[in-house]
């Protein structure tokens, strides 16, 4: 049965999600969320698709599911793969999906929006320029954890370095240059030459030249 993964192509934490399935080598199909014409604030997507009013959204037959990290667990416990490969090994991968979601990822997301997809004048820099500060202090730790590792747990990927990438591989500037985090660099390139990887506008429905 094809899986579902409602999304669109401008949202890191679909990127997540999808980028998943793809390199899980799973059969799936996207379906465009049109977020900027306001489809995930309607009645009819938060009563039948997502009452919380977001994207992604993963429909594997009876099975619902909702937050790109609680889909990355359950498509890890259903393949069996990239999950980790001992109990600690599962632990530290949840540690650093819940880091990434806090620090990392929702910080990232916030800025590359206010960044690119708000009108100049509407654009807060002080809110930029704080979200920027936090961001820094991210990159810092992961960066100083890639010295000396291929993966963020373990010896393999996981969907650690699935969620920790969701916003890494945009083009869009949000105050992060690969150039500078020379750890991240090579783990994003190690990681962009598995089996079935894609970037995100290659991967999924929408992408902002289409509204340009």
């Amino acid at each position: 049965m094809t899986i579902k993964l409602y999304c669109f192509g401008e949202s890191g934490h679909s990127y997540k999600a999808a980028l998943t399935l793809n390199l899980m080598g799973l059969d799936w199909e996207a379906i465009k969320v049109d977020f900027f014409a306001g489809e995930t604030r309607s009645e009819a997507y938060r009563s039948q698709v997502n009452a919380l009013g977001e994207a992604p959204v993963m429909v594997d037959g009876d099975v619902k599911l909702t937050q790109s990290g609680v889909i990355q667990q359950y498509l890890a416990e259903k393949t069996g793969k990239f999950g980790g490969k001992t109990k600690e090994e599962e632990r530290e991968v949840l540690r650093w999906i819940l880091w990434d979601n806090h620090k990392l990822s929702s910080m990232a997301g916030m800025t590359r929006f206010l960044m690119n997809f708000l009108p100049p004048e509407k654009q807060p820099a002080e809110t930029i320029a704080f979200n920027q500060g936090r961001l820094k202090s991210a990159y810092q730790i992961l960066d100083g954890h890639l010295d000396g590792c291929d993966w963020i747990v373990g010896d393999d990927v996981t969907i650690a370095d699935m969620t920790c990438c969701g916003y890494l591989y945009y083009p869009e500037p949000f105050g992060f240059d690969r150039a500078d985090w020379p750890n991240i660099d090579a783990w994003l390139t190690r990681l962009s030459q598995q089996p079935g990887w894609k970037a995100p506008y290659d991967l999924m429905p929408g992408n902002p030249s289409e509204r340009a």
